[in-house]
């Protein structure tokens, strides 16, 4: 079993800036693709950005040239910077986790439990 602890939301003002952590402890053999997804009143589930083993990103076009998606592989953890908020930004952030607990085991995708970014004056 893995277990995946976020931190870093709030309230903030337009402009201003946020770094949403999520920490992965448990089982792991290896991490593969991490992501962080957002989820608005109303609204469904979206990707926000992920980062692959390798360290490549990818980031959905809202949020491009605005927020930052990082790893340290050495504590499990990733990250996400987030510069320039928007009201529209305002959402739970949730992290998503694909693992291995050993080298012949599938991988297992784990969520976070959700941390709130609010964006208002």
């Amino acid at each position: 079993q893995v277990q995946l602890v976020e931190s870093g939301g709030g309230l903030v003002q337009p402009g201003g800036s946020l770094r949403l952590s999520c920490a992965a402890s448990g089982r792991i053999f290896s991490i593969n693709t991490m992501g962080w997804y957002r989820q608005a009143p109303g609204k469904q589930r979206e990707l926000v950005a992920t980062i692959a083993n390798g360290g490549n990103t990818n980031y959905a076009d809202p949020v491009k040239g605005r927020f930052t998606i990082s790893r340290d592989s050495a504590k499990n953890t990733m990250y996400l910077q987030m510069n320039s908020l928007k009201p529209e930004d305002t959402a739970v952030y949730y992290c998503n986790v694909g693992t291995k607990s050993a080298p012949w085991s599938r991988l297992f995708t784990y969520w976070g439990q959700g941390t709130q970014v609010t964006v208002s004056s």
